[in-house]
């Protein structure tokens, strides 16, 4: 049922870090140049994708944080600054917060001025986000999750939730009043069925985004945003966040099934070669 379904035979695997070894005419990037990106096929030494889905990483970055950005980065920024026009001082939530795309939006709204509300399915993960910025913490599995979301914004709710599981329904009994809610993902693997009508008393947005298709529908914005992140990363304000094991490739489904499993936090890495050649 996925939207992205290659014909047979495929290489799978979408974002990687590497160096240029070959570059068609036209291509800004010389052999030799440090880059990251996305393309099918990254499980493996080489890979050819668009240049314009390159960019080159940044002055004492490594290719294991590298190969973490293409996807989740300007995911989680363009869904809080693009679409939910995040401000200073607002409260944000970010449901599965411990995971790659959530460990990113927690740094994003903290760099932006925001309060952010994390939520996770363990103690420990919950002790991840607080590391890494997170203003309050909640335990989305258990039953008052939401009495809790209310109790810490003073009854009022959050003004952003920002959702890559698919939790939009019981969100909307925590949402303030003109809130707004960006769909990221399904994680937990059903599509919702929303009741409109609580969109409409409670007089807020909801809003997708799917940056995947940026680079199709919307070219000139993919370099804005990579601008903006960078500059953010150079300031110090955002990290590439790894779990805290490196995956060789034949140990590969070892590396899935600690993503499947819930086990890993942020981006889960797998090293092709040693540390002065690509990685995915």
């Amino acid at each position: 049922k996925y939207q992205l379904q290659p014909p047979f035979p495929w290489v799978p695997g979408t974002e990687f870090a590497g160096t240029i070894s070959s570059a068609a005419e036209g291509c800004p990037f010389k052999v030799g140049d440090r880059v990251f990106g996305a393309g099918q096929g990254a499980y493996a030494e080489k890979v050819c994708c668009d240049w314009r889905a390159l960019q080159k990483i940044p002055d004492g970055m490594s290719f294991d944080e590298a190969a973490s950005l293409t996807i989740t980065w300007p995911t989680s920024y363009e869904a809080l600054v693009g679409r939910a026009e995040l401000k200073r001082g607002e409260w944000v939530l970010v449901h599965a917060a411990a995971g790659g795309v959530g460990l990113i939006a927690v740094q994003i709204a903290k760099a932006l001025g925001a309060k952010v509300i994390a939520t996770a399915g363990s103690a420990d993960k919950l002790d991840v986000c607080k590391r890494y910025g997170a203003d309050e913490l909640v335990n989305y599995r258990s039953d008052d999750w939401q009495k809790k979301v209310m109790e810490i914004t003073g009854g009022k709710g959050v003004d952003v939730v920002f959702d890559p599981v698919g939790l939009v329904q019981k969100s909307l009994k925590i949402i303030a009043w003109k809130g707004r809610i960006v769909v990221v993902g399904f994680a937990a693997g059903s599509i919702e069925k929303i009741p409109m009508n609580l969109v409409l008393l409670k007089n807020i947005s909801l809003v997708g985004l799917h940056w995947g298709a940026y680079l199709k529908n919307e070219p000139k914005r993919v370099p804005v945003v990579w601008k903006e992140l960078l500059e953010l990363y150079q300031r110090g304000a955002l990290k590439p966040i790894l779990y805290s094991k490196i995956f060789p490739l034949e140990s590969l489904p070892a590396g899935l099934a600690a993503i499947e499993d819930r086990s890993s936090y942020g981006k889960v890495i797998v090293k092709i070669r040693d540390d002065t050649k690509a990685k995915l």
